[in-house]
């Protein structure tokens, strides 16, 4: 598609979208959300069979195992997207309340009214399962979309913006607030950039998309970056609860953006903590990369390169560095962290509070698994993605960090002085 005609197409999505936005935000937001759930569990073969076909030519183009991952959707998949539905038609409608009413002296009654954000592009690699996930997230929020996925996973998206269409027909809401992109040009994420009829653009995907993204946004961006996450075992941790907690971050589902990829290990538990945690995950896979305090203490780990302390691998590898304590554990974070997620293991209250209150990072865990950094996990039933940046949402955004405040006023003739 020439650049011309597909800006054109874009402008013309989005322009069909904002028409339909006040008639979006006071419909059954609710009932398309439901009916999204129902008919999931009703044609859910129908996007199985597209993603079929979407993972047979993503293979034969040699797709890594990681994007693999993302890109498969499974019978799993089906639960826990309509269960997600249905928690978050279930959430209280963030729309229409008015925060911090307060009485002025001339008796002129001001607050803040929470109203969508507009129009909201989402440009996405390889996975199908967002299509349900963060639609869903910002139709609750009163909010429309431009979507434009990943090439690999075109056919499944289509699958299931078809069925977004019909749920939204079906709730008496307009279809416009939902379209995809028509093409798998890249061309087409510089065109979304350029887009200024949209409200906000949020890139979720690897490092070189976000980057691409935040270089050559018109418009307001929140970034999903990479996850570069540690857990520091403490010299107060509970071994077996650390052993768990490594295993649950790395292994559960390694290609996540809250997996784990590094453990650091204060010096006083590394002798013993470092032989138990290389054979639990020698028996699960993962290979071990190593800091050269750490390296003695371990029978087949390799030494860690300096240059990849700030790797996400979304693989079977997993950093371990010994440090002196809870000071070098912070040092460590605040150079190499992604601000996603860190989590720190101890029975020690006075370390787990100052480890909280000092990482900077979007979800900080204290005796829990990297792997809870998860809108679904966290109660807001999905996400649209986890926000790395802090203006306006900082961590997994649910249907609030998708709506704003404006200011209203309630008088009754007063005039200004």
């Amino acid at each position: 598609m020439r650049v011309e005609d597909l800006e054109a197409t874009l402008r013309g999505m989005a322009e069909a979208a904002r028409a339909r936005l006040p008639a979006l935000a006071k419909g059954n937001r609710d009932a398309a959300l439901l009916a999204m759930a129902q008919l999931l569990q009703a044609r859910w073969q129908e996007v199985l069979e597209a993603n079929r076909e979407d993972l047979k030519e993503a293979e034969a183009a040699g797709l890594p195992r990681a994007k693999l991952d993302r890109l498969a959707l499974r019978e799993k998949d089906l639960m826990a997207l309509t269960e997600g539905l249905r928690q978050i038609a279930a959430l209280p409608d963030p729309l229409g309340r008015i925060e911090g009413l307060s009485k002025r002296p001339n008796g002129l009654r001001v607050g803040r009214m929470r109203v969508p954000l507009g129009l909201i592009g989402f440009v996405y690699e390889a996975r199908p399962g967002a299509t349900v996930e963060a639609v869903s997230v910002a139709l609750k929020a009163g909010n429309a979309m431009l979507l434009r996925g990943g090439k690999e996973a075109f056919r499944s998206n289509r699958a299931l913006v078809a069925l977004w269409h019909e749920a939204l027909e079906a709730a008496g809401l307009p279809k416009e607030a939902v379209s995809l992109v028509p093409t798998t040009d890249r061309e087409a994420i510089l065109a979304l950039c350029r887009l200024e009829l949209l409200d906000l653009l949020i890139p979720r995907g690897g490092e070189e998309l976000i980057r691409l993204v935040q270089r050559e946004a018109r418009v307001p961006v929140l970034a999903h970056a990479k996850g570069v996450n540690h857990l520091y075992v403490d010299e107060r941790a509970d071994l077996s609860m650390a052993l768990r907690l490594a295993l649950n971050g790395k292994t559960q589902r390694p290609a996540v953006c809250n997996a784990l990829e590094a453990v650091l290990v204060h010096e006083g538990v590394a002798e013993a903590f470092l032989p138990l945690l290389e054979k639990a995950m020698r028996e699960r896979g993962v290979e071990l990369r190593a800091c050269p305090r750490a390296l003695p203490l371990l029978k087949e780990a390799v030494p860690a390169s300096e240059e990849e302390w700030d790797r996400e691998y979304l693989d079977l590898i997993l950093r371990v560095k010994v440090v002196s304590g809870l000071e070098e554990a912070l040092a460590h974070i605040a150079r190499f962290g992604s601000r996603h997620t860190e989590a720190i293991c101890t029975e020690d209250p006075r370390a787990a509070w100052r480890f909280l209150e000092e990482v900077d990072a979007s979800l900080v865990l204290w005796n829990a698994s990297t792997r809870f950094n998860d809108g679904f996990q966290l109660g807001l039933g999905a996400e649209i993605g986890i926000s790395t940046s802090k203006l306006h949402a900082y961590g997994p955004m649910g249907p609030l960090e998708l709506t704003t405040t404006k200011w209203v006023a309630l008088g009754e003739g007063q005039e200004r002085e």
